[in-house]
Protein backbone atom coordinates (compact mmCIF):
# COMPACT_ATOMS: atom_id res chain seq x y z
CA UNK A 1 0.00 0.00 0.00
CA UNK A 2 1.08 3.61 -0.89
CA UNK A 3 3.14 4.42 2.56
CA UNK A 4 1.67 7.11 5.15
CA UNK A 5 4.16 9.52 3.93
CA UNK A 6 3.31 9.94 0.85
CA UNK A 7 -0.20 10.11 1.03
CA UNK A 8 -0.05 12.59 3.52
CA UNK A 9 1.61 15.33 1.24
CA UNK A 10 -1.46 15.46 -0.96
CA UNK A 11 -3.91 15.80 1.62
CA UNK A 12 -5.01 18.97 2.58
CA UNK A 13 -7.26 20.35 5.47
CA UNK A 14 -10.39 20.64 2.88
CA UNK A 15 -9.86 16.90 2.32
CA UNK A 16 -9.77 15.82 6.11
CA UNK A 17 -13.34 17.69 6.40
CA UNK A 18 -15.00 16.04 3.43
CA UNK A 19 -13.47 12.59 4.40
CA UNK A 20 -14.61 12.85 8.18
CA UNK A 21 -18.16 14.44 6.54
CA UNK A 22 -18.84 11.30 4.84
CA UNK A 23 -18.06 9.42 7.37
CA UNK A 24 -20.53 11.33 9.79
CA UNK A 25 -23.13 10.53 7.43
CA UNK A 26 -22.77 7.00 7.46
CA UNK A 27 -23.33 7.23 11.21
CA UNK A 28 -26.10 9.51 10.96
CA UNK A 29 -27.59 6.82 8.33
CA UNK A 30 -27.23 4.55 10.73
CA UNK A 31 -29.13 6.61 13.32
CA UNK A 32 -31.77 7.45 11.16
CA UNK A 33 -32.53 3.59 10.72
CA UNK A 34 -32.53 3.08 14.52
CA UNK A 35 -35.22 6.08 14.74
CA UNK A 36 -37.56 3.98 12.04
CA UNK A 37 -37.32 0.93 14.17
CA UNK A 38 -38.71 3.12 17.46
CA UNK A 39 -41.82 3.10 15.05
CA UNK A 40 -42.11 -0.72 15.56
CA UNK A 41 -43.56 -3.00 18.43
CA UNK A 42 -41.71 -4.65 21.05
CA UNK A 43 -42.40 -7.87 19.87
CA UNK A 44 -41.24 -6.67 16.52
CA UNK A 45 -37.89 -4.78 17.49
CA UNK A 46 -36.75 -7.89 19.73
CA UNK A 47 -37.72 -10.74 16.70
CA UNK A 48 -35.23 -12.88 15.24
CA UNK A 49 -36.48 -11.38 11.61
CA UNK A 50 -35.83 -8.12 12.93
CA UNK A 51 -32.27 -8.63 14.13
CA UNK A 52 -31.72 -10.95 10.97
CA UNK A 53 -33.86 -9.73 8.01
CA UNK A 54 -34.95 -6.08 9.28
CA UNK A 55 -38.51 -7.53 9.14
CA UNK A 56 -38.40 -8.60 5.32
CA UNK A 57 -39.07 -4.42 4.37
CA UNK A 58 -36.57 -3.63 1.81
CA UNK A 59 -38.16 -1.98 -0.59
CA UNK A 60 -37.19 -1.67 -4.16
CA UNK A 61 -34.21 1.41 -3.47
CA UNK A 62 -33.21 -0.09 -0.48
CA UNK A 63 -32.49 -3.72 -2.02
CA UNK A 64 -30.25 -2.09 -4.75
CA UNK A 65 -28.12 0.32 -3.08
CA UNK A 66 -27.52 -2.52 0.00
CA UNK A 67 -26.97 -5.55 -2.47
CA UNK A 68 -24.47 -2.97 -5.01
CA UNK A 69 -22.57 -1.88 -1.77
CA UNK A 70 -21.68 -5.37 -0.30
CA UNK A 71 -21.10 -7.16 -3.31
CA UNK A 72 -17.85 -5.06 -3.84
CA UNK A 73 -15.48 -4.56 -0.60
CA UNK A 74 -12.63 -5.50 -2.57
CA UNK A 75 -11.28 -2.95 -4.51
CA UNK A 76 -8.09 -3.38 -4.36
CA UNK A 77 -7.95 -6.84 -5.13
CA UNK A 78 -9.67 -5.75 -8.79
CA UNK A 79 -7.84 -3.14 -9.46
CA UNK A 80 -4.33 -5.14 -8.48
CA UNK A 81 -5.74 -7.90 -11.25
CA UNK A 82 -6.43 -5.19 -13.68
CA UNK A 83 -2.78 -3.27 -13.84
CA UNK A 84 -1.01 -6.76 -14.11
CA UNK A 85 -3.78 -8.45 -16.10
CA UNK A 86 -5.28 -6.12 -18.06
CA UNK A 87 -8.94 -6.85 -18.79
CA UNK A 88 -9.17 -10.10 -18.28
CA UNK A 89 -9.93 -8.54 -14.51
CA UNK A 90 -13.02 -7.39 -16.57
CA UNK A 91 -13.56 -11.14 -17.63
CA UNK A 92 -13.11 -12.85 -14.18
CA UNK A 93 -14.65 -10.33 -11.96
CA UNK A 94 -17.41 -9.06 -14.55
CA UNK A 95 -18.76 -10.67 -17.08
CA UNK A 96 -18.95 -14.27 -15.34
CA UNK A 97 -20.30 -12.67 -12.28
CA UNK A 98 -23.28 -10.82 -14.32
CA UNK A 99 -24.54 -14.07 -15.83
CA UNK A 100 -24.74 -15.25 -12.04
CA UNK A 101 -26.97 -12.33 -11.25
CA UNK A 102 -29.02 -13.06 -14.06
CA UNK A 103 -29.73 -16.87 -13.56
CA UNK A 104 -30.37 -15.98 -10.28
CA UNK A 105 -32.90 -13.10 -10.67
CA UNK A 106 -34.91 -15.57 -13.68
CA UNK A 107 -34.76 -18.68 -11.78
CA UNK A 108 -33.87 -18.90 -8.10
CA UNK A 109 -35.84 -15.84 -7.01
CA UNK A 110 -39.13 -17.54 -6.25
CA UNK A 111 -37.92 -20.75 -5.33
CA UNK A 112 -36.04 -19.43 -2.61
CA UNK A 113 -38.65 -17.05 -1.14
CA UNK A 114 -41.30 -19.74 -1.35
CA UNK A 115 -39.22 -21.63 1.85
CA UNK A 116 -39.55 -18.51 4.37
CA UNK A 117 -35.85 -19.53 5.19
CA UNK A 118 -33.76 -17.12 7.65
CA UNK A 119 -31.08 -18.43 6.00
CA UNK A 120 -28.95 -20.14 3.19
CA UNK A 121 -28.83 -22.92 6.12
CA UNK A 122 -31.74 -23.04 7.19
CA UNK A 123 -32.62 -23.45 3.17
CA UNK A 124 -30.55 -26.39 3.15
CA UNK A 125 -32.19 -27.95 6.61
CA UNK A 126 -35.59 -27.28 4.74
CA UNK A 127 -33.98 -29.10 1.65
CA UNK A 128 -32.09 -32.14 3.25
CA UNK A 129 -32.03 -32.22 6.75
CA UNK A 130 -30.65 -31.12 10.58
CA UNK A 131 -26.90 -32.53 9.12
CA UNK A 132 -27.19 -30.75 5.86
CA UNK A 133 -27.85 -27.45 7.44
CA UNK A 134 -24.82 -27.66 9.87
CA UNK A 135 -22.47 -28.71 7.33
CA UNK A 136 -24.02 -25.57 5.43
CA UNK A 137 -23.34 -22.99 8.08
CA UNK A 138 -19.54 -24.55 8.62
CA UNK A 139 -18.67 -23.77 5.05
CA UNK A 140 -20.69 -20.50 4.83
CA UNK A 141 -18.63 -19.76 7.84
CA UNK A 142 -15.40 -19.73 6.19
CA UNK A 143 -16.70 -18.35 3.12
CA UNK A 144 -17.98 -15.33 5.05
CA UNK A 145 -14.89 -14.81 7.20
CA UNK A 146 -14.00 -11.46 5.79
CA UNK A 147 -10.46 -11.66 5.54
CA UNK A 148 -10.19 -10.28 2.26
CA UNK A 149 -11.81 -7.46 3.95
CA UNK A 150 -9.98 -6.42 7.12
CA UNK A 151 -6.71 -6.87 4.90
CA UNK A 152 -7.96 -4.67 2.69
CA UNK A 153 -9.46 -1.92 5.30
CA UNK A 154 -6.09 -2.27 7.37
CA UNK A 155 -3.80 -1.29 4.93
CA UNK A 156 -5.92 1.63 3.62
CA UNK A 157 -6.09 3.19 6.87
CA UNK A 158 -2.33 2.62 7.36
CA UNK A 159 -1.80 4.57 4.12
CA UNK A 160 -3.82 7.29 5.94
CA UNK A 161 -3.01 7.04 9.39
CA UNK A 162 0.28 5.25 9.41
CA UNK A 163 1.10 2.77 12.37
CA UNK A 164 1.00 -0.89 12.48
CA UNK A 165 -1.15 -2.96 10.13
CA UNK A 166 -2.77 -5.11 12.95
CA UNK A 167 -3.82 -1.57 15.06
CA UNK A 168 -5.20 -0.06 12.27
CA UNK A 169 -7.14 -3.22 10.81
CA UNK A 170 -8.34 -3.39 14.80
CA UNK A 171 -9.75 0.04 14.96
CA UNK A 172 -11.25 0.04 11.83
CA UNK A 173 -12.84 -3.79 12.47
CA UNK A 174 -14.27 -2.02 15.59
CA UNK A 175 -15.89 0.96 14.34
CA UNK A 176 -18.00 -1.24 12.00
CA UNK A 177 -18.43 -3.85 14.73
CA UNK A 178 -19.75 -1.49 16.81
CA UNK A 179 -22.87 -0.58 14.52
CA UNK A 180 -23.65 -3.75 13.63
CA UNK A 181 -23.58 -4.87 17.96
CA UNK A 182 -26.38 -2.00 17.98
CA UNK A 183 -28.51 -1.76 15.11
CA UNK A 184 -28.27 -5.43 13.59
CA UNK A 185 -28.99 -5.79 9.82
CA UNK A 186 -31.09 -2.85 9.64
CA UNK A 187 -27.56 -0.62 10.63
CA UNK A 188 -25.82 -2.71 8.10
CA UNK A 189 -28.67 -2.21 5.43
CA UNK A 190 -28.65 1.93 6.43
CA UNK A 191 -25.07 2.34 6.41
CA UNK A 192 -24.79 0.87 2.95
CA UNK A 193 -27.11 3.81 1.78
CA UNK A 194 -24.80 6.85 1.94
CA UNK A 195 -21.64 4.10 1.08
CA UNK A 196 -23.58 3.55 -1.73
CA UNK A 197 -23.54 6.63 -3.14
CA UNK A 198 -19.98 7.25 -2.19
CA UNK A 199 -18.06 4.52 -3.53
CA UNK A 200 -20.00 4.91 -6.66
CA UNK A 201 -18.92 8.79 -6.69
CA UNK A 202 -15.18 8.37 -6.23
CA UNK A 203 -14.99 5.60 -9.24
CA UNK A 204 -16.67 7.36 -11.57
CA UNK A 205 -14.80 10.63 -10.70
CA UNK A 206 -11.13 9.23 -10.81
CA UNK A 207 -12.59 8.17 -14.72
CA UNK A 208 -14.03 11.46 -15.33
CA UNK A 209 -10.43 13.10 -13.90
CA UNK A 210 -8.25 10.61 -16.05
CA UNK A 211 -9.84 10.84 -18.99
CA UNK A 212 -9.35 14.71 -18.89
CA UNK A 213 -6.24 14.93 -18.08
CA UNK A 214 -4.13 11.54 -19.53
CA UNK A 215 -6.80 11.48 -22.44
CA UNK A 216 -9.41 9.08 -23.69
CA UNK A 217 -9.69 5.43 -23.34
CA UNK A 218 -8.38 4.97 -26.80
CA UNK A 219 -4.98 6.93 -26.22
CA UNK A 220 -4.51 3.81 -23.78
CA UNK A 221 -3.50 1.25 -26.47
CA UNK A 222 -0.20 2.08 -27.06
CA UNK A 223 0.82 2.95 -23.29
CA UNK A 224 -0.07 -1.25 -21.90
CA UNK A 225 1.50 -3.95 -22.75
CA UNK A 226 -0.60 -5.82 -25.30
CA UNK A 227 -1.40 -8.71 -22.97
CA UNK A 228 -3.16 -6.42 -21.02
CA UNK A 229 -5.82 -6.23 -23.98
CA UNK A 230 -6.41 -9.62 -24.61
CA UNK A 231 -9.03 -11.25 -22.41
CA UNK A 232 -7.30 -14.11 -21.50
CA UNK A 233 -4.23 -12.36 -19.97
CA UNK A 234 -2.08 -14.62 -20.34
CA UNK A 235 -4.00 -17.43 -17.96
CA UNK A 236 -4.61 -20.60 -19.63
CA UNK A 237 -8.76 -21.96 -19.99
CA UNK A 238 -8.34 -23.62 -17.38
CA UNK A 239 -7.23 -20.94 -14.82
CA UNK A 240 -9.64 -18.62 -16.47
CA UNK A 241 -12.24 -21.16 -15.96
CA UNK A 242 -12.07 -21.63 -12.51
CA UNK A 243 -13.22 -17.94 -11.76
CA UNK A 244 -16.32 -18.60 -13.73
CA UNK A 245 -17.04 -21.09 -11.77
CA UNK A 246 -16.16 -19.22 -8.50
CA UNK A 247 -18.85 -16.39 -9.85
CA UNK A 248 -21.49 -19.32 -9.99
CA UNK A 249 -21.08 -19.39 -6.01
CA UNK A 250 -23.05 -16.21 -6.12
CA UNK A 251 -26.00 -18.73 -6.50
CA UNK A 252 -25.23 -19.91 -2.85
CA UNK A 253 -23.96 -16.84 -1.53
CA UNK A 254 -24.94 -16.29 2.36
CA UNK A 255 -25.21 -12.36 1.44
CA UNK A 256 -27.28 -12.81 -1.95
CA UNK A 257 -29.82 -15.04 0.02
CA UNK A 258 -29.97 -12.72 2.88
CA UNK A 259 -31.03 -9.76 0.89
CA UNK A 260 -33.36 -11.92 -1.13
CA UNK A 261 -34.96 -13.00 2.02
CA UNK A 262 -35.18 -10.20 3.27
CA UNK A 263 -37.17 -7.90 0.24
CA UNK A 264 -40.46 -6.69 0.80
CA UNK A 265 -41.54 -9.31 -2.63
CA UNK A 266 -40.38 -11.60 -5.23
CA UNK A 267 -40.62 -8.35 -7.62
CA UNK A 268 -38.36 -6.42 -5.66
CA UNK A 269 -35.78 -9.02 -5.16
CA UNK A 270 -35.85 -9.64 -9.05
CA UNK A 271 -36.04 -6.65 -10.02
CA UNK A 272 -33.32 -5.44 -7.65
CA UNK A 273 -31.00 -8.13 -8.73
CA UNK A 274 -31.07 -6.32 -12.49
CA UNK A 275 -30.93 -2.80 -11.66
CA UNK A 276 -27.72 -4.01 -9.38
CA UNK A 277 -26.18 -6.14 -12.03
CA UNK A 278 -26.62 -2.34 -14.73
CA UNK A 279 -24.77 -0.87 -11.81
CA UNK A 280 -22.77 -3.52 -11.49
CA UNK A 281 -21.27 -3.03 -14.67
CA UNK A 282 -20.88 0.32 -14.96
CA UNK A 283 -18.77 0.41 -11.71
CA UNK A 284 -16.44 -2.22 -13.28
CA UNK A 285 -16.26 -0.03 -16.12
CA UNK A 286 -14.89 2.21 -13.81
CA UNK A 287 -12.52 0.17 -11.45
CA UNK A 288 -10.70 -1.41 -14.91
CA UNK A 289 -10.37 1.96 -16.68
CA UNK A 290 -8.97 3.59 -14.34
CA UNK A 291 -6.49 0.76 -13.15
CA UNK A 292 -5.10 0.35 -16.55
CA UNK A 293 -4.89 3.90 -16.60
CA UNK A 294 -2.81 3.82 -13.14
CA UNK A 295 -0.70 0.59 -15.05
CA UNK A 296 -0.09 3.32 -18.06
CA UNK A 297 0.77 6.00 -15.87
CA UNK A 298 2.46 4.54 -13.57
CA UNK A 299 4.16 0.95 -14.57
CA UNK A 300 6.53 0.39 -11.70
CA UNK A 301 4.46 0.66 -9.15
CA UNK A 302 2.87 -2.06 -6.45
CA UNK A 303 -0.26 -3.27 -7.98
CA UNK A 304 -1.69 -3.04 -4.36
CA UNK A 305 -1.02 0.29 -4.22
CA UNK A 306 -1.25 1.96 -7.93
CA UNK A 307 -5.02 2.32 -8.10
CA UNK A 308 -4.59 4.53 -4.52
CA UNK A 309 -1.54 5.99 -5.72
CA UNK A 310 -2.86 7.08 -8.67
CA UNK A 311 -5.92 8.43 -7.57
CA UNK A 312 -4.77 10.69 -5.35
CA UNK A 313 -1.79 12.22 -7.53
CA UNK A 314 -4.75 12.55 -10.10
CA UNK A 315 -7.66 14.47 -8.35
CA UNK A 316 -7.56 18.38 -6.86
CA UNK A 317 -7.97 18.99 -2.86
CA UNK A 318 -11.30 18.28 -1.87
CA UNK A 319 -12.42 15.73 -4.88
CA UNK A 320 -8.92 13.90 -3.10
CA UNK A 321 -10.89 13.65 0.19
CA UNK A 322 -14.29 12.42 -1.72
CA UNK A 323 -12.36 9.31 -3.24
CA UNK A 324 -10.48 8.44 -0.20
CA UNK A 325 -13.62 8.21 1.20
CA UNK A 326 -15.39 6.67 -1.71
CA UNK A 327 -12.83 4.15 -1.61
CA UNK A 328 -13.00 3.36 2.19
CA UNK A 329 -17.03 3.45 1.68
CA UNK A 330 -16.58 0.25 -0.61
CA UNK A 331 -14.60 -1.20 1.59
CA UNK A 332 -16.94 -1.09 4.69
CA UNK A 333 -19.95 -1.92 3.27
CA UNK A 334 -19.13 -5.10 2.62
CA UNK A 335 -16.83 -6.20 5.70
CA UNK A 336 -20.10 -4.72 7.73
CA UNK A 337 -22.29 -7.45 5.52
CA UNK A 338 -19.64 -10.41 5.73
CA UNK A 339 -19.42 -9.74 9.66
CA UNK A 340 -22.69 -9.87 10.14
CA UNK A 341 -23.26 -12.89 8.71
CA UNK A 342 -20.80 -15.36 9.39
CA UNK A 343 -22.02 -14.56 13.43
CA UNK A 344 -25.04 -15.47 11.82
CA UNK A 345 -23.99 -18.76 10.14
CA UNK A 346 -21.97 -19.15 13.97
CA UNK A 347 -24.82 -17.97 16.34
CA UNK A 348 -27.89 -18.89 14.53
CA UNK A 349 -27.39 -22.12 12.18
CA UNK A 350 -24.53 -23.95 13.57
CA UNK A 351 -24.23 -23.85 17.22
CA UNK A 352 -28.16 -24.17 16.82
CA UNK A 353 -30.01 -21.89 19.81
CA UNK A 354 -32.73 -21.51 17.09
CA UNK A 355 -34.91 -22.48 19.37
CA UNK A 356 -33.82 -20.17 22.01
CA UNK A 357 -32.29 -17.38 19.98
CA UNK A 358 -31.09 -14.43 21.78
CA UNK A 359 -29.59 -11.06 20.65
CA UNK A 360 -27.17 -11.29 22.51
CA UNK A 361 -25.95 -14.76 21.13
CA UNK A 362 -25.62 -13.07 17.84
CA UNK A 363 -23.53 -10.11 19.58
CA UNK A 364 -21.00 -12.82 20.93
CA UNK A 365 -20.42 -13.93 17.60
CA UNK A 366 -20.51 -11.07 15.97
CA UNK A 367 -17.45 -10.08 18.15
CA UNK A 368 -15.72 -13.27 17.99
CA UNK A 369 -15.89 -13.00 14.34
CA UNK A 370 -13.91 -9.63 14.26
CA UNK A 371 -11.24 -10.63 16.26
CA UNK A 372 -10.55 -13.88 14.55
CA UNK A 373 -10.66 -12.04 11.35
CA UNK A 374 -8.64 -9.46 12.22
CA UNK A 375 -5.74 -11.77 13.51
CA UNK A 376 -6.38 -14.49 10.32
CA UNK A 377 -6.24 -11.51 8.08
CA UNK A 378 -2.59 -10.76 8.56
CA UNK A 379 -1.84 -14.65 7.35
CA UNK A 380 -2.39 -13.44 3.60
CA UNK A 381 -0.03 -10.99 3.78
CA UNK A 382 -2.51 -8.10 1.82
CA UNK A 383 -3.31 -10.94 -0.94
CA UNK A 384 -6.79 -10.28 -1.33
CA UNK A 385 -7.70 -12.52 -4.51
CA UNK A 386 -5.63 -15.33 -2.79
CA UNK A 387 -7.97 -15.27 -0.25
CA UNK A 388 -11.01 -15.07 -2.56
CA UNK A 389 -10.02 -18.47 -4.14
CA UNK A 390 -8.98 -20.34 -0.95
CA UNK A 391 -11.99 -19.58 0.85
CA UNK A 392 -14.29 -18.85 -2.07
CA UNK A 393 -13.36 -22.59 -3.53
CA UNK A 394 -14.90 -24.84 -0.32
CA UNK A 395 -18.81 -23.39 -1.05
CA UNK A 396 -18.59 -22.83 -4.56
CA UNK A 397 -17.39 -26.24 -5.45
CA UNK A 398 -19.15 -28.54 -2.51
CA UNK A 399 -22.45 -26.81 -2.27
CA UNK A 400 -22.74 -25.45 -5.86
CA UNK A 401 -24.53 -28.45 -7.64
CA UNK A 402 -26.62 -30.17 -4.52
CA UNK A 403 -28.26 -26.95 -3.69
CA UNK A 404 -28.75 -25.89 -7.35
CA UNK A 405 -30.08 -29.68 -7.81
CA UNK A 406 -32.22 -29.45 -4.82
CA UNK A 407 -34.13 -26.73 -5.82
CA UNK A 408 -35.15 -28.32 -9.11
CA UNK A 409 -35.99 -31.64 -7.52
CA UNK A 410 -36.59 -31.45 -4.01
CA UNK A 411 -36.48 -34.30 -1.97
CA UNK A 412 -34.18 -36.68 -4.06
CA UNK A 413 -30.95 -36.17 -1.98
CA UNK A 414 -31.46 -37.33 1.49
CA UNK A 415 -29.55 -35.58 4.70
CA UNK A 416 -27.15 -38.24 4.32
CA UNK A 417 -26.34 -38.18 1.08
CA UNK A 418 -26.02 -34.12 1.17
CA UNK A 419 -23.32 -34.72 3.24
CA UNK A 420 -20.99 -37.37 2.30
CA UNK A 421 -21.09 -35.82 -1.06
CA UNK A 422 -20.01 -32.49 0.65
CA UNK A 423 -17.79 -33.89 2.73
CA UNK A 424 -16.08 -35.77 0.02
CA UNK A 425 -15.48 -32.31 -1.92
CA UNK A 426 -14.35 -30.85 0.71
CA UNK A 427 -11.56 -33.42 1.54
CA UNK A 428 -10.48 -33.65 -1.92
CA UNK A 429 -10.20 -30.12 -2.25
CA UNK A 430 -7.44 -30.07 0.90
CA UNK A 431 -5.54 -33.30 -0.34
CA UNK A 432 -5.32 -31.89 -3.96
CA UNK A 433 -3.83 -28.48 -2.39
CA UNK A 434 -1.53 -30.76 -0.03
CA UNK A 435 -0.37 -33.36 -2.94
CA UNK A 436 0.16 -30.65 -5.12
CA UNK A 437 2.12 -28.35 -3.25
CA UNK A 438 4.67 -31.19 -2.76
CA UNK A 439 5.09 -33.47 -5.18
CA UNK A 440 3.33 -31.13 -8.11
CA UNK A 441 1.23 -33.43 -9.50
CA UNK A 442 -0.74 -31.71 -12.35
CA UNK A 443 -1.36 -28.11 -12.62
CA UNK A 444 -5.13 -28.46 -12.19
CA UNK A 445 -6.93 -26.83 -9.87
CA UNK A 446 -8.57 -27.94 -6.48
CA UNK A 447 -11.71 -26.20 -7.24
CA UNK A 448 -12.23 -29.06 -10.07
CA UNK A 449 -11.20 -31.44 -7.69
CA UNK A 450 -14.18 -30.38 -5.04
CA UNK A 451 -16.60 -29.70 -7.81
CA UNK A 452 -16.45 -33.36 -9.17
CA UNK A 453 -16.19 -35.35 -6.31
CA UNK A 454 -18.89 -33.89 -5.10
CA UNK A 455 -20.85 -34.18 -8.28
CA UNK A 456 -19.92 -37.66 -8.81
CA UNK A 457 -22.24 -39.49 -5.47
CA UNK A 458 -25.49 -37.28 -6.28
CA UNK A 459 -25.78 -38.14 -10.13
CA UNK A 460 -27.92 -40.74 -9.57
CA UNK A 461 -30.61 -37.89 -7.88
CA UNK A 462 -31.27 -36.89 -11.71
CA UNK A 463 -32.84 -40.16 -12.09
CA UNK A 464 -34.15 -41.14 -8.92
CA UNK A 465 -38.08 -40.57 -8.72
CA UNK A 466 -39.23 -37.91 -5.81
CA UNK A 467 -39.11 -38.98 -2.11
Amino acid sequence: MVSHADLLQYITPVDWIVFFLVLAATLASVLYGQSLKSKLSEKEKNSTVELLLMGRKLTLPIFVATLVATWYGGIFGVTALTFEKGIYNFLTQGVFWYLSYLIFAFFLVKKIRQHKAMTIAGLSGQLFGPKAERLTASLNFLNLLPLAYTISLGLFLQALFGGSLLLNTAGGVALVTIWSLWGGFRAVVFSDLVQFVFMILGVVLVVVFAWAKVGNPLTLVDKLPASHLEWSGGETIGATLVWGFIALSTLVDPNFYQRCLAAESDKVAKRGILISTVIWFLFDCCTTLGALYARAAIPDANPQNAYLQFSIQLVPTGIRGLILAGILATILSTLDAYLFNAATCLSYDFIKLKDRFKIWHHHIALIFVAVISIFLGLFFDGNVVEVWKTLGSFSAACLLFPLLLAQWRPGVISDNNFCWAVSFGCFGIVSWRLLNHIYSIAPIDEFYIGLLLTTIPLLPAFVRKKA
